[in-house]
This record gives C-alpha cells, structure tokens and sequence, in this order.
C-alpha cells in the first residue's frame, strides 16, 4: 500500500506560505484571523484564501489553527469563523477546544492540535473515535511510541521534526498564564521558559545564578525521518509560524531534499503533492535561527538544555587562535564575510557577540575586540551574512510536468494540457492557416513558443505536433493559444484540489476517565457538554478562568533539571550526586519562586509555585 509522506512547513503569512511551496512543502499551516496559538500570527480570510488557491495548484494542502481554548463570549463568531474558512476551502482545521466539536459544524477535517496533549495512547483512541482525522503527536513521543500508536490506531499521525521547543508537555503549561495572565493556550505565551533563574536547595543556598534553566535546544529530528516513516508517521511537520522568511526557505528546502532523497528507489512511499522543486541554494539548517540542536526524546534521554543562553547561536565556526591589534584570527574552514555576526561564550558563560568589518583570510577586523575573547574561545557565526543575501533573491523554483498534444481544427488550432493529475484542459483559437515556405524553421519556433511556460507552474515533459501541414503561425497567436490552456490547466487544477467534505458525528464514546481536573483546560459550556456527553461527571476548570493556582503544576515536563545538571537520583550521569542537590530544589525569577517537584517513577518534573519561606526555612509549602 502506498504511503503519502507530508511536508508540513509553517505560514506566518501568505508570502511565507507560498515561499514554503516553492520550496518543496506539501502542506502548510497558518493562522487563523482570531484564536490561533500564536496570535501575532493571524491572518485575514483573504489572505488565507490567496495561499489556498496557490497551494492547490501543487495539490499542497492548508490547514488552519484554531488552536486556542475559547471562552463562552467567543463560540459564536470562533464559529462563523469556521465557516467562512470551510467556505474558502481550507484542507482541515487544527483544534484544541472540543468546544468545537459542539458546534454545528460545516464538512471539514479536524486535526487535534498537540495543545491537546496527545501523549496517552487511551486518549489518542479515544480522539480517532470521536471524529479527528489527525493527530499531532506530543513532541516527546519516542519512536518506539510512534510504532505503538500506529499499531493501535489508524487516524493519521503528525509530529514535529525540526524548530523550537516548548519545554512543558504542550497544553500543560501554565506559568506565562499565572506570572502575567499571557496564557499559552490562549496564544499569548510571554515564554518564561526562555527567562533567567536562579536555582536554590532546601536550605537556601544559592546553587546557580541566572541561568537559562529551562531553556532547550531546537529540535533537529533529521536523522530519524527514515525511522519515522516506518513507525507510521505520515506527516512531518517544521515548527516555525513566527520564524522570518530565511528560515521558512532554509528548513523546508533542507527536509524537502532529505525526504526525496529517502523516497529514491523506494516503490512503497510518495510525496503528497506534485511539482519538481529545484533549488538555487545549498540548505543548511544551522546557517539560520537555532539555539543549537537537540533530537529531544526521539531515543533516549539526554542533555538538552541550552542554559547559557535562548538566544540563536547560528553555526559553529572554530576557536580563536590569535587576538592583537584590533584583530581576530579564528581556525575555521567557513569562509567568512563583511557583515558576519559572531558569537561567544565569555567567562561569566553568557553570549557576548560582534560584528565582522573585513576579512582577511581567517583574520577578522571585527567592530570591536571584545577584552573577554582569547586564544581558544569557541566561535558561532549567528548572522551569515552571504547566506541571508542569498536566501533574498530566487532560491527556488517548482515545476509540475505537463503533456502537450497540438491539434487542428476546422477554424484553426486546439491545444490540450495534460498533467501528472492526468487533468487535462484544451483551448482553441481561429485563426488563418497559411502554409510556412520553410517548414523546419516554423516546426522549430512552433515548438519554442509553445515551451515558453515562464512564471506558470508548469514545465513541459513533451509535446506532439499533429499538425498535418506546416503553417507559418505568428508567434503572438501561439501564445495567445498556450496562454489560455495554461490558465484553464491552473483553474481545474484548484477546483480538483479542493477538499472533500468531511462530516464528524458526534457520538457518546466513553471517555476514558469519569473526572477530569483543570488540566483538561475546561473554558466554556460546549467544552463541558462534549465531555458530559462523553461520560465524564466531574471537571475541574481551566486555570484561565479559575485563577486557582494553588497545588497546582504550573509546567508538566520530561525535561528534568537535576538529570540536566548531572545530578540525578536514577540515571548514572555523573559519578555521584552534590548532597547539596539531593533535598528539595527551588527556583526563583526575580519575585517568584517555585518549587521543583521530581517524579522520578514517571521520569518527569512538575514546577509549582513557592511561597519565599519555604525556601528559607526548607518547608514543604505550596
């Protein structure tokens, strides 16, 4: 059975989204004009529109976020939305509120956002029987997982493979919520997790300062997209909604590559949508945003903190081998340029950076010379300044194959497109039919003309002259004649495109526990009728309107600080654990402190608020 293998790239808006198709994306997704979670990420119905017909050409898809929880002030016009954007043929909606679920919806796909936590195996069953066509898969999925999931399941499965990562299991994480009321889940995170904290044990001391504790790496799943393919994962998605332009082209361009390269002399896997891409530019994912690269909990668990800094670090150049005279000589094999922004890690281990005037070699005039740089100092180039040049002109370009058969008629010529789709289109033209005094010559510009596909997403794969005569044809007419099959060839292509309806009926499978708590982020009465309806008699809240949070974990995490810190109580990663790690441990960010709590059974860390004294006097306190 054929596999459809999905590139799922990210749309912070129509340019970026069309920028993703050319460069290789087999899907897109972008944000909705109101309750995506990224709602500096919104965009008008027109403008959704613009990039559904384009990618439709491709037979890419769209899918739109709806991904926030909704209060009961918003349901009406979250649904008017949802038909306006059914109306403009978007290919699915992405959800995290079964509030939606309630509604009465128009036929249109619903894929459960990883807001929805989509980690238990009962749960992901129970989503699949309730209506989803897709599940987007929790980023700490391991692949052993993703192989267990697809054994027990046959919804479609969608996981992350490359960008940022949240470090709380998504959906869970409710600290931007309790420090400023800037929910998560409600698409406005103010990303606490990328703030500095100090770190404290039970008796108050003082064991790291202003460290980025729980800030990770990006995630880089590269290396296991062969693994992923033969666990069932059917679409592979690039985190990135509110990533520039560069990165859009760098990242989709890079997997789209390593995708075809994996579907070479394989008979059993596909691309999910068409058009041959080729590229003006060599990818590299490290040449753009990254905070350096993690595969998270793709195998096993390992460090994956990038606790100097959240900022980009860019590419690893080499270390410093000479500083004198206003200069910087570094060992590098990268050649660098006027322009260039690099980067360090100074004494006190935070990054301290500057920019490149001239370049000489592997010497550098920078703009200045900064006292803490020596012989030996590691080097990252985080601004590449020839690449990004690169990355703004034509990176790209994607072609679909089309057959061209070239007949007469009895007023004059017909011309028919045929496509990979097999769709195919004829236009037809009168004109006068003069015979060419020097056939060979007018065979050949017959021929030219008609190859002329220019900036329509066509290439030609063949075309059959069946002509029975040779006549002299004014090359204006040709193109009058191309023109017109081109332009009906792309209007059935987005017309066939278009997706087909898909009604979810509501039904009263059991959910698999009769009570559910304020992580089940419960915001209005439709949200609450859909797990009533589903047997559930006892539900708590969400933290967005009950403002409860008292013993409550405001971040639910498999990232785990004391393994991070090579002081954990289970795994052998240091000789032996500090005694000053092995009580309680606490974390501060100016006023607010926090207790860390460690489930090591479940191998995870929970983060609840602190009263100050429980760190001075080593209470047990909530």
């Amino acid at each position: 059975m054929m596999q459809y293998l999905e590139l799922l790239s990210p749309a912070k808006n129509a340019e970026q989204g069309m920028a993703a198709i050319n460069h290789g994306a087999d899907a897109l997704y972008i944000g909705a004009p109101l309750f995506g979670a990224r709602s500096a990420a919104g965009n008008s119905i027109a403008e959704i529109e613009q990039l559904v017909n384009y990618a439709h050409l491709f037979h890419s898809k769209v899918f739109v976020t709806v991904n926030t929880l909704l209060y009961d002030n918003e349901l009406e016009e979250a649904r008017q939305m949802i038909n306006h954007l059914y109306n403009i043929g978007i290919d699915a909606l992405i959800v995290q509120d079964m509030g939606i679920l309630e509604m009465e919806l128009p036929p249109i796909a619903l894929h459960a956002s990883t807001q929805v936590h989509n980690y238990d195996m009962e749960r992901i069953k129970f989503m699949e029987r309730v209506g989803f066509r897709r599940i987007i898969l929790a980023r700490e999925t391991s692949i052993e997982q993703m192989r267990d999931i697809r054994k027990n399941t046959s919804i479609e499965l969608e996981t992350f493979i490359q960008g940022a990562l949240c470090v709380s299991f998504s959906g869970q994480c409710y600290m931007s919520q309790y420090l400023n009321e800037r929910s998560g889940n409600r698409g406005c995170c103010g990303q606490p997790c990328r703030s500095t904290y100090d770190l404290y044990n039970e008796k108050g001391k003082l064991l790291r300062r202003q460290e980025h504790l729980l800030s990770l790496k990006d995630f880089n799943a590269s290396r296991y997209l062969s693994e992923m393919i033969d666990a069932g994962i059917c679409s592979f998605k690039i985190e990135g909604r509110l990533k520039d332009l560069s990165y859009v082209k760098n990242t989709t361009a890079y997997y789209r590559k390593l995708l075809d390269q994996l579907m070479e002399g394989r008979n059993d896997i596909k691309a999910a949508s068409e058009g041959k891409t080729q590229f003006f530019f060599n990818p590299d994912l490290s040449r753009t945003f990254n905070r350096d690269f993690t595969d998270y909990f793709l195998d096993e668990r390992k460090p994956m903190a990038s606790i100097a800094t959240q900022k980009s670090i860019g590419k690893r150049m080499g270390k410093v081998t000479k500083v004198e005279r206003g200069k910087i000589t570094i060992k590098t094999s990268e050649p660098m340029t006027a322009g260039d922004g690099l980067c360090y890690l100074n004494s006190r281990n935070e990054l301290e950076g500057f920019f490149v005037n001239h370049v000489n070699g592997n010497t550098i005039t920078p703009n200045r010379v900064p006292e803490s740089i020596e012989p030996g100092t590691l080097v990252w180039r985080n601004n590449d300044f020839a690449f990004e040049k690169q990355l703004q002109g034509k990176t790209s370009e994607r072609k679909i194959e089309v057959d061209i058969i070239l007949l007469e008629t009895s007023e004059g010529l017909s011309l028919t497109l045929t496509d990979e789709q097999q769709l195919s289109t004829t236009a037809e033209i009168t004109c006068p039919k003069t015979l060419a005094r020097d056939s060979a010559k007018a065979e050949e510009q017959l021929v030219r003309q008609l190859s002329k596909m220019g900036d329509t997403p066509f290439t030609i794969r063949s075309i059959q002259n069946n002509l029975q005569q040779i006549y002299f044809l004014p090359a204006a007419l040709l193109n009058d004649l191309r023109r017109k099959a081109t332009t009906q060839l792309m209007e059935l292509r987005v017309e066939k495109n278009r997706p087909q309806p898909v009604v979810t009926e509501k039904n009263s499978i059991p959910y698999p526990t009769d009570s559910l708590d304020y992580r089940a982020n419960i915001t209005n009465q439709l949200s609450r009728r859909f797990y009533e309806r589903h047997g559930v008699k006892n539900m708590e809240e969400g933290l967005e309107k009950s403002h409860d949070y008292n013993n409550k974990a405001l971040m639910t995490t498999k990232y785990c600080l004391r393994y991070e810190l090579k002081q954990c109580l289970q795994h052998k990663v240091n000789s032996s654990v500090d005694a000053e790690y092995k009580g309680r441990l606490y974390l501060r960010n100016n006023k607010n402190f926090f207790l860390l709590d460690f489930d090591c059974q479940r191998c995870e860390m929970k983060i609840f608020k602190c009263n100050p004294i429980a760190i001075s006097e080593g209470k047990k306190e909530q």
